[in-house]
């Protein structure tokens, strides 16, 4: 049977309203953005009198009260006007402890799993190649990204903390991730105030990769005076302090799952532990909001890295929740041609089965990219 468009786009919204309810709720119903809630729970600590290990304490201990307030914004309907009549922004907040552990952490910073310790406050570089600044290559409405996110909001950062051999970015991540304009946090918020009213339905955190900004991404939703789901685009190689400060600002998450096994990744990206430090981040981030997975499938890599993949998703996550975009779009990019097992596109037969793999896991993905 071939269905009309409209009725495509029927099966379409309720497919991903029973997945994506939260992201949906924010969209469609104006709940208040979980950055909103953050901001309205109040501190009574001098935040500059406590350590880290101090912040990290009364941040767990908020991290409570936020929970129970999120549940009550879910349980008794609440919207975004009802909320900010109800829970005035604090000064300063949860969301303002979450800015300054990430300041603390900067000096020595560990946002991701290379942990460099470098200082990036002062100047000093890391394994991304960032001091404390960012820099923005492009923002616009992204209309090729998954169905429910479009027109999605999109700022790419430049720089990585991937040295992907095939990357399709690789001029903003890898050659030239100083090229883009430099933004401290209030300019980043002006760029999502824009976004938002051109008629973005999120705020798309992308790259490169967005971890390495982290600092000024979290101060930049002080500063947001509208209300807007926000996105993680990640390859999702954070440190577990950083999922830490994520999880109660990201509504909707959008990470890569690239590879089935550590050597893949390491001889492919140059990164070590990938299936140990991604999936330990999946297994954080799937409790605390929505959720796409990316799988982008490289030729030759179906049984390496595909099916299990696939595998792990359908045995740990679950599948009423999660939907999975099985990407066919990889193609030899930068140095992809010195490595002869990536050197092609993969083949209709490679897609074929990776589908039916999927399907046969019960998986939810189909159409997902349409």
């Amino acid at each position: 049977m071939v269905l009309r468009p409209d009725a495509v786009e029927a099966i379409h919204n309720e497919t991903f309203r029973r997945a994506l309810k939260w992201y949906y709720a924010v969209l469609l119903e104006n709940y208040p953005a979980k950055f909103w809630i953050a901001r309205a729970i109040e501190v009574n600590e001098k935040l500059e009198s406590l350590d880290l290990e101090g912040l990290w304490s009364l941040h767990d201990e908020l991290a409570k009260e936020f929970e129970s307030l999120w549940s009550e914004v879910r349980r008794e309907d609440i919207t975004y006007g009802r909320f900010v009549s109800m829970y005035r922004p604090r000064e300063p907040s949860f969301l303002d402890v979450k800015i300054e552990i990430a300041k603390r952490i900067l000096k020595s910073c560990r946002f991701c799993e290379w942990r460099c310790g470098v200082d990036r406050s002062s100047g000093m570089r890391g394994f991304c190649r960032l001091d404390h600044r960012s820099y923005v290559h492009s923002w616009f409405l992204h209309v090729g990204e998954e169905a429910p996110l479009v027109p999605s909001g999109t700022i790419f950062y430049g720089s990585c903390n991937f040295r992907c051999v095939y990357c399709q970015n690789w001029d903003i991540s890898q050659e030239h991730p100083f090229d883009g304009v430099e933004v401290d946090p209030r300019r980043l918020a002006l760029m999502q105030k824009e976004l938002a009213l051109r008629g973005a339905r999120n705020i798309n955190h992308v790259g490169g990769d967005p971890t390495p900004n982290l600092h000024n991404i979290l101060e930049s939703l002080k500063y947001l005076d509208v209300n807007i789901a926000q996105l993680w685009n990640s390859n999702f190689y954070m440190s577990e302090e950083a999922m830490k400060l994520l999880i109660h600002v990201i509504d909707i998450w959008l990470p890569d799952f690239k590879y089935g096994n550590n050597e893949c990744a390491e001889r492919l990206s140059k990164v070590r532990n990938y299936l140990e430090i991604v999936t330990r981040n999946l297994l954080m981030a799937v409790n605390h909001g929505d959720m796409i997975i990316r799988h982008l499938v490289l030729p030759n890599h179906i049984e390496c890295c595909t099916k299990p993949v696939l595998r792990w998703i359908a045995e740990n996550l679950p599948k009423d929740r999660v939907l999975v975009n099985i990407m066919d779009q990889y193609r030899p990019e930068y140095h992809a041609y010195q490595y002869r097992d990536i050197a092609r596109r993969p083949s209709a037969k490679e897609l074929e089965e990776a589908y039916s793999y999927a399907d046969s896991l019960g998986i939810l993905w189909r159409d997902i990219s349409r």
